[in-house]
């Protein structure tokens, strides 16, 4: 233990001598499970960045972004933690519909950029406070999927600065030499472990509103709603369904939309039509001793939330922050769940394998494991990218309190059987699968290991995740 301190001690040490922000900190997660000392440090420059990689050990680095990342992705133990928060520079090519973006620019600043000139971003995930760099090497995931794929499909180019302290400006279809089309691929869905992404440039989507026209529908039970949810797919950009996990037959919320046009609006909103301006409306309480769901408390939430979606609406005009952000609307809301934190369980199956939704909510069910967000996507076809996850077929996320008792034990299980469908686990969601399931799971990972490893030949990116995954080991 005195030997871990004093070899923690000498790299603050070092770095503050080298003029670096730096600080010793406490770092896990969103779910808030698994916290870790890491050295966090935050560059002014490039430069600084290169001699860290220069003079690092090996597994020694991990970037990471706005901390979004439910599980141990972006920290490890006792080594260091880059954040470039000073990297978020960002401008509009009007002419081509794209953005360039430094890596630490958050998608919050970039809403706040765009949306007034016009604009979306082609992929959103559910919150807004995820830098691009977080975005890209997590290949996030809206509600568009099954029309517009994951993030990575609208990246025109990157810019990345490698294990080996060099920079690289990579492209999706560049047949270049030293692999460098299968490190732009590594990266997007690699999890920052191919190194430190400096800027991207993607493309956005034109919009003339900045409003969402939703329809909303009720379901007493999981197997309707997810033939409507097939249905919705050629009618809708955008679709998601809630789930009642205490309801017996599943019961859920669908709802769809597309982005409002001009005259889709009432006249007091075209005064403004391209108005955005989110604001969190509540905050979590910093200190719940136990937190506050349990099946009682969230049962009538469930209940609220269920009966206050009519049985269908029509063409309500919704915002921007509404529709894509609702959970943002309350800063810290991870600590409802106490100081155990909770799991975020999110996998995809291909449509074979959709009996998987309802067998693993009548499983977490039968434990006796509360959840109030239940979210239920319909995906696409998947991209090039090895360690990508999205891929035709269902999504399903759930949020779970960590201390239950027997609740890894069941989560294995289900593991085991969406594997064996063809499915999958998320990694920027996972804080607790083991390395079997995920070396079966996604099947180009040898490639990828390849790849990263010719561009980061002492192998300096690694992260915690990466350890319990046993990347390379």
């Amino acid at each position: 233990m005195l030997l871990k301190f004093k070899a923690q001690f000498e790299i603050f040490i070092k770095l503050k001598k080298e003029n670096l922000k730096s600080d010793i900190k406490l770092l896990s997660g969103w779910g808030r499970t698994n916290a870790e000392e890491c050295n966090l440090v935050n560059p002014d420059n490039i430069n600084q960045i290169k001699n860290l990689i220069l003079e690092a050990r090996k597994r020694s680095l991990i970037p990471r972004g706005l901390g979004r990342c439910y599980g141990d992705a972006a920290q490890i133990k006792g080594e260091t933690v880059i954040e470039i928060p000073n990297f978020n520079k960002i401008s509009i090519n009007n002419k081509d519909d794209y953005i360039e973006a430094e890596g630490g620019a958050s998608l919050d600043s970039i809403l706040k950029f765009i949306i007034p000139k016009g604009y979306f971003l082609p992929v959103s995930p559910g919150t807004r406070y995820v830098t691009v760099g977080g975005a890209i090497a997590a290949d996030v995931h809206g509600k568009n999927h099954h029309v517009d794929g994951s993030f990575g499909n609208h990246i025109r180019n990157l810019t990345i600065l490698d294990g080996n302290a060099e920079i690289h400006k990579l492209f999706p279809e560049s047949n270049f030499q030293n692999n460098e089309n299968d490190f732009f691929w590594a990266t997007v869905g690699g999890m920052g472990l191919t190194g430190l992404i400096l800027k991207a440039e993607f493309d956005l989507l034109r919009i003339n509103t900045s409003f969402i026209k939703v329809d909303t529908s009720r379901f007493k039970n999981i197997e309707t709603l997810m033939e409507n949810m097939i249905d919705c797919d050629t009618k809708y950009r955008y679709s998601v369904a809630w789930i009642d996990s205490l309801d017996n037959d599943f019961r859920g919320v669908l709802t769809c939309g597309n982005h409002a046009e001009l005259n889709d609006l009432p006249e007091k909103k075209l005064l403004n039509p391209l108005h955005y301006d989110p604001k969190a409306i509540a905050s979590a309480p910093i200190f719940l001793p136990k937190g506050i769901l349990n099946k009682f408390t969230v049962k009538i939430f469930n209940e609220a939330w269920y009966r206050k979606a009519a049985a269908e609406k029509k063409n309500e005009i919704q915002t921007i922050a509404q529709f894509f952000y609702p959970l943002d609307g309350v800063t810290n809301w991870n600590r409802i769940y106490g100081p155990h934190g909770f799991i975020q369980y999110q996998f995809v199956v291909p449509d074979s394998g959709s009996y998987l939704i309802k067998k693993t909510l009548k499983k977490l069910k039968d434990l006796g494991a509360p959840s109030f967000l239940n979210v239920l996507k319909r995906f696409g076809p998947g991209n090039s990218s090895p360690m990508s996850f999205p891929m035709e077929g269902w999504t399903l996320a759930i949020d779970l309190p960590a201390k239950i008792d027997g609740l890894f034990k069941v989560l294995d299980e289900i593991d085991s059987e969406v594997i064996e469908s063809g499915g999958r686990i998320y990694m920027a969601k996972d804080s607790r699968q083991n390395a079997f399931y995920l070396n079966k799971s996604y099947q180009g990972i040898n490639k990828w290991n390849k790849t990263r490893r010719y561009f980061d030949r002492r192998e300096v990116f690694y992260s915690s995740m990466a350890k319990r995954y046993k990347f390379n080991l």
